[in-house]
């Protein structure tokens, strides 16, 4: 995927202590086949589906439950450390004694109003009524303007997106960003394009408003004629938006102005008056990643009617707020998105989205109490021997390859060796100090600790970049690159089975984990990762040459992609899903190849009657397993730069000789690939 330490009060240790001795139900794992035939679908020739012929009974026996729109390994894994971290916050929230402003006290007060819905639905809207007020008290341009940079101090994104990281040019200096936003749906293409689900969608969308609105108090007529308006305004920014595609080419992206320059490209909007609105002080550069779409912004802000602005702010902000508000808020929100757009059943259950909440508004506090009771050193010590591992094959690959120079080889290894590697969680937690948590209002809590991150993501200017900062949270089952920074990173969530497992032998730890470090270090090199050098600045490090041969050898990762069709009539977007489709490929390659240098992988001593080559990719199988919902496919297609999880399974593995050799794939079978079109990158 493309991108923390306090001392803990007395109580929050005794919890801790008692915590422990609760401990896990191990049972489970202890019985697990690391690798189970009975998984395997031996009716399906692996050559002709390689993903079903590993999973095909799996998926069989697994259906969708009604509160997901995918089910998988990946959920799996998922819904074991929801138990774990369900576990710790029932038994934060019971100590309602714990002392102010420790761990505890703001990890419990969290959860425990936000599991109180009888005090949510008898507030209703009014938490919201003093932005709402405000809202309606705009009078001009002007005052438009001073509300909507308000709201983002307030860590409620409006019309745009802003935030402060590293310089994709001097990565060592923290500068103003700013992105194109506004949007009620995932992004223009639902604006635009014309397939039959996507005009289904639209078209609920523009009922879904007005109902918002009413709701909200307005009446059936005023509600239609605003939803109208609100509509025709998102359509004007949605014209002016980048596809996700062209948002993949980070030079598109980097667009740096002076204060001065910028005004003349948004006649009308004053950047030194919106960022004075946004806090931010003693800067007079920032980079922009969509000029076209603050063109367009700032002229809708003087030709679009001030009235139409308010009714477009108010339901903005309800909408994005609604899942913390009363029932009617939230079950009309998940109306629309959970079902109509993505095909899910029912809600998750309440202590699932407000874990997730916690999670994503205070994640470095209950990742504390999350690694001190699930996390186990050995861990962390194993994974690093795998990732060096990987690491010393990615650089022989490397330098055996056929098609780059040895002057760009070289700066290639540099990159690879100064990696940055972070394991588990951070050695620096964030400090939550002037975060305030309450016992009684949880959505004074959620706009609390928005507030509290736009400050922290403000307080970097004019500091040097912190490298040592995660961009994940410790329990999240994901990992990721970061070019900025030029980093790989796993947090302990991943760390798990089907992933990894210190009992597991070498064929399914390198077929599961193996094969996700080497797609995260792939990322380094993939159609966006290359483009940065070792230092994490955006620098054409390629000899000319060099780059036409890459570009060659990508596209034909994209043209297999974009060959198959995937839902009715859609097809992959190669385009859009390059850079993991260049990851998995590589991911895959490097695992097999460090694989092969192990004990196991050097021998034919079969484990369940599978060979130790057909173990390994029988693991990679494993981790793609998951049966999907049409709805959710379709919406992954225009929005996701992963590719569908059964072409994740079976693409890579087509240009692999070795899943050739070791399944007896033949010329007949459906997935099989002649020798001059199988893809050879990394």
């Amino acid at each position: 995927m493309q991108l923390k330490r306090t001392l803990l009060a007395g109580i929050t240790l005794c919890a801790l202590v008692s915590w422990q001795k609760a401990g896990t139900n191990t049972s489970e794992a202890s019985e697990r086949k690391l690798l189970d035939p009975a998984n395997m679908d031996l009716s399906v020739r692996p050559g002709d589906n390689f993903f079903l012929y590993a999973n095909g009974t799996w998926l069989k026996s697994n259906p969708i439950p009604n509160s997901e729109t995918r089910w998988g390994s990946f959920n799996e894994l998922q819904e074991n450390n929801y138990k774990a971290l369900h576990f710790l916050l029932d038994s934060t929230a019971a100590l309602t004694h714990a002392p102010k402003g420790s761990i505890v006290q703001k990890v419990g007060d969290f959860y425990r109003t936000g599991m109180d819905s009888a005090a949510i639905d008898k507030k209703g809207i009014t938490p919201l009524n003093t932005v709402i007020a405000r809202i309606n008290a705009i009078k001009d341009a002007k005052g438009l303007l001073a509300e909507i940079t308000l709201e983002h101090t307030q860590g409620i994104d409006q019309v745009f997106s802003f935030n402060i990281s590293p310089d994709d040019k001097n990565v060592s200096k923290e500068i103003c960003q700013f992105g194109q936003g506004g949007l009620g749906m995932p992004g223009r293409e639902y604006y635009f394009d014309k397939d039959d689900r996507t005009a289904k969608i639209r078209n609920a969308y523009q009922q879904y408003i007005p109902q918002m609105l009413g709701l909200m108090g307005e009446s059936a007529a005023d509600a239609t004629a605003n939803a109208a308006e609100i509509y025709k305004l998102e359509l004007s920014l949605a014209d002016a938006s980048m596809t996700r595609v062209d948002m993949r080419d980070p030079y598109k992206l980097y667009n740096k102005y002076s204060l001065k320059a910028i005004d003349k490209v948004t006649p009308g909007l004053s950047w030194a008056t919106l960022l004075a609105g946004l806090k931010v002080k003693g800067q007079d550069t920032v980079i922009v990643g969509m000029p076209v779409f603050f063109t367009a912004m700032a002229k809708d802000m003087k030709d679009v009617p001030v009235a139409t602005w308010k009714e477009y702010l108010k339901f903005h902000l309800v909408n994005s707020m609604a899942p913390f508000l009363s029932s009617s808020f939230d079950t009309t929100r998940f109306n629309f998105y959970g079902k109509t757009m993505r095909g899910q059943k029912v809600q998750r259950p309440r202590w699932k989205r407000i874990m997730q909440v916690v999670d994503g508004s205070e994640g470095e506090l209950l990742g504390q109490l999350y690694v001190n009771k699930y996390f186990k050193p050995e861990a962390k010590k194993r994974m690093l021997e795998l990732v060096n591992n990987l690491q010393k094959t990615y650089a022989d690959r490397i330098q055996k390859l056929d098609w780059m120079s040895d002057v760009t080889k070289k700066k290639a290894i540099v990159k690879l060796n100064t990696f940055m590697k972070k394991i588990g969680y951070t050695d620096k937690w964030k400090n939550y100090s002037a975060l305030t948590i309450v016992n009684n209002d949880f959505v004074k809590n959620i706009m609390a600790s928005s507030a509290w991150e736009y400050n922290f993501e403000l307080s970097k200017l004019g500091r040097p970049v912190d490298r040592t900062e995660w961009g994940m949270t410790p329990p999240t089952v994901n990992a990721y690159y970061n070019p900025g920074f030029n980093e790989i990173v796993f947090p302990a969530g991943i760390l798990q089975y089907p992933f990894f497992d210190e009992k597991a032998d070498d064929a399914v730890n390198y077929g599961g984990i193996g094969a996700v470090i080497g797609h995260e270090m792939t990322h380094g090199f993939d159609d966006q990762g290359r483009l940065y050098n070792a230092e994490g600045n955006l620098s054409n490090w390629w000899t000319p040459a060099d780059s036409a041969n890459f570009t060659m050898k990508a596209n034909m990762v994209v043209d297999q992609f974009n060959k198959i069709v995937v839902i009715d009539t859609s097809h992959a977007n190669g385009s859009l899903t390059e850079g993991e489709n260049l990851a998995d490929l590589g991911g895959l390659n490097i695992a097999y190849e460090a694989f092969k240098k192990t004990k196991e992988g050097q021998s034919t001593q079969k484990i369940d009657g599978l060979t130790p080559d057909q173990r390994f990719f029988l693991s990679w199988a494993q981790v793609w397993r998951a049966n999907t919902r049409p709805e959710e496919i379709a919406s992954r297609l225009k929005t996701d730069p992963h590719s569908p999880s059964e072409l994740r399974c079976n693409v890579p593995v087509s240009n692999m000789e070795a899943w050739y050799k070791a399944f007896d794939v033949k010329p007949t079978d459906k997935n099989y690939r002649p020798e001059s079109e199988r893809a050879r990158v990394w």
